[in-house]
């Protein structure tokens, strides 16, 4: 018996060995969630019930671990949300952000709200603060289902982004808000969670609150982004997504000090770095963690669910469960179909935000805090919002399976035929590296007007460049999440022009193997650097020296009285010729002496096609290239 107990013991302490209860539950169940053709995400809820205090008892009763690893998943995965925000783009999709989203969270919370007046015997300040809650969808789950569909892109999932971001910022001023609902009653339970503002009036948490956030905002702008411009130099990744992580966790603990959720505060951070060089790197930084994290708030949720108070009062839980689902709905259908989208898509949108979301819990647990809603009426909403989550994959299949068979591929069709206002940010031409070569090349396109993603890696030069008004990214070329992050899988040409040749070779290789339908144009520094581009099978090289070196010579033998036009011409062939020359080279520049030999022989039969080129008549009376000067010795009649 003890040493069972001292086995439990051990359990419910070993960070290690509940790692790797949950690795395990979902490596088992997630792939036989996909084999029977069901979402990831249903494969992660399902190995958390499984884990769960209810079923097989490996998670105890408590679940704090439990939520502080779904707590986790959700800090990231908002960081990577606020990321996004960036204020260009959320000005084009002003429409339905604020349309779309405004009528949403209004329209469930009003519904809500006097559905729970007219039925139930709750105080005001109670139903609208649970219908609030309930008015917000989850973003983990959505954008999870959207991109494992591949629905990302299409018109249904830019409004069901649109309809999050605006639920995402609206948690901003409904948790500023709920304060105030307090007023009857001041006290804060001994059980609710303390912060450091709970004895304060309602008025006055509501300006801290208001204050914090507008302090993080302002302090992250000037003082955090100066200092990964200082940390950028010491060119350590590591200690630049440490740096990164602090801001997180920083700004998250500020906001858990005052009692708000730690993931509002990652939220926030990340608009702060929305508009900094730094957005795609953080997101390559990240990237990787992203989907673990994710998962891991999905086990959460399933572990967390109560099915003890379920079955006290089943009821009223699943009562209300499917109530919830069916006026939100009933009111994205309507809001779907005011913006004239067929019926396939009215019914992907409305399935796919039916749901509770993540932010409720938070709500839920605020409320209790201040009182607003007894202890026992927040656990069984907070009952209500996991069953919702966990319902939703199920909707969308039978939607897919039953109500609009094979719709996720219709919905594609739809958007093939289908012109729409919405511009991609990616941009056809990528850039990597913007010092002297690529930034020449840079400006060339943009007098021609052609866009382009600049990546570089110092942030000094980018400091620099941002002030002459080129809008550069700073991160290592070389790491796929970042050449991900800045739009390789659907640009069109890709620039490799960094300094340092083992570098952009690097990057090539990393490119032709994760991108191989990317053109790439590449900068050589030297004949020795194209040997090895040439072993990668790039065919469009460009090295340094040989350019400037032939643009000289054709200005020498211009000084020296050549024509402009035979020197220029001389100038083309004698590269186009060397660079034949040089992928012949390459195969033979391990062999000292068959090097040599074809050396010498190259050479020479150069020199002969360009003396060949030279006596041909191939515009013998062009002199539109010549200097006044010459023009005028030409048209002088022989004597």
């Amino acid at each position: 018996m003890n040493g069972l107990l001292q086995y439990k013991f051990n359990m419910d302490t070993n960070f290690l060995l509940q790692a790797i209860i949950y690795l395990s539950a979902a490596v088992i169940c997630v792939p036989i969630a996909k084999k029977l053709g069901l979402s990831s995400i249903l494969g992660y809820l399902l190995a958390g019930i499984v884990i769960g205090p209810y079923v097989l008892g490996f998670i105890g009763q408590e679940g704090e671990d439990i939520m502080h690893f779904a707590e986790f998943g959700v800090v990231m995965m908002l960081f990577l949300i606020g990321l996004e925000l960036e204020p260009r783009k959320f000005w084009k999709m002003r429409k339905f952000i604020l349309g779309m989203g405004s009528s949403q969270v209004l329209g469930t919370t009003v519904l809500l709200f006097v559905g729970c007046l007219l039925f139930m015997d709750w105080k005001w300040e109670t139903a609208l603060a649970i219908s609030l809650a309930l008015a917000l969808s989850s973003t983990a789950i959505v954008l999870q289902t959207l991109k494992e569909k591949g629905l990302l892109n299409t018109s249904v999932g830019r409004s069901s982004f649109a309809v999050l971001l605006f639920q995402d910022i609206a948690v901003i001023p409904i948790l500023a808000f709920l304060p105030l609902l307090s007023t009857v009653n001041l006290e804060v339970t001994s059980d609710a969670p303390q912060s450091l503002i709970s004895g304060f009036p309602s008025w006055l948490q509501t300006l801290i609150v208001l204050g914090i956030i507008s302090t993080i905002y302002f302090a992250g702008r000037y003082v955090f982004v100066p200092l990964l411009h200082i940390i950028a130099k010491t060119r350590l990744q590591e200690l630049f997504t440490a740096s990164a992580l602090l801001l997180v966790f920083g700004v998250s603990y500020s906001m858990q000090l005052v009692g708000l959720s730690p993931a509002l505060g990652a939220f926030m951070a990340g608009v702060v770095l929305a508009n900094s060089e730094f957005r795609h790197e953080l997101e390559g930084d990240i990237a990787p963690f992203k989907g673990l994290l994710l998962g891991l708030f999905f086990l959460g949720v399933g572990a967390s669910i109560n099915f003890q108070l379920i079955i006290e009062n089943p009821l009223f839980i699943f009562i209300f469960g499917a109530i919830l689902t069916l006026v939100k709905f009933v009111v994205l259908f309507v809001i779907s179909r005011f913006h004239k989208k067929n019926t396939n898509q009215n019914l992907l949108f409305a399935f796919g935000l039916s749901q509770a979301g993540e932010f409720g819990f938070v709500i839920m647990s605020f409320c209790m805090q201040l009182n607003i809603i007894p202890s026992v009426l927040a656990n069984q909403v907070m009952a209500v919002i996991a069953m919702s989550m966990v319902a939703t994959p199920f909707l969308l299949l039978i939607n897919e399976r039953i109500i609009y068979p094979n719709s996720r591929i219709k919905e594609k069709v739809t958007e093939i035929n289908k012109d729409d206002d919405f511009i991609d940010e990616d941009n056809p031409v990528i850039i990597a590296g913007f010092g002297h070569f690529g930034s020449t090349v840079g400006r060339l396109l943009r007098a021609n007007k052609v866009t382009s993603t600049i990546l570089d890696y110092d942030s000094d030069r980018i400091d620099l460049l941002r002030k002459m008004g080129f809008k550069v990214y700073y991160g290592d070329a070389t790491r796929l999440e970042l050449l991900k992050a800045a739009g390789c899988e659907n640009a069109k040409l890709f620039i490799a022009a960094i300094d340092n040749p083992s570098v952009n070779l690097q990057v090539i290789e990393t490119l032709k193997k994760h991108f191989p339908h990317l053109k790439i144009l590449t900068r050589a520094r030297n004949r020795n650097d194209a040997y090895e581009l040439i072993d990668h099978k790039v065919e469009h090289i460009y090295r340094e020296t040989l350019y400037s070196a032939v643009n000289m010579g054709v200005d020498a033998l211009v000084e020296l009285g050549h024509r402009k036009y035979s020197a220029t011409r001389q100038g083309r062939q004698f590269i186009k010729y060397d660079e034949i020359t040089t992928r012949k080279l390459a195969e033979k520049r391990h062999d000292k002496m068959a090097y040599m030999i074809t050396v010498k022989e190259e050479i020479e039969l150069q020199e002969q096609l360009l003396k060949s080129d030279l006596y041909s008549q191939i515009a013998a009376t062009n002199h539109s290239w010549d200097s006044e000067h010459l023009k005028n010795n030409l048209s002088e009649p022989a004597d």
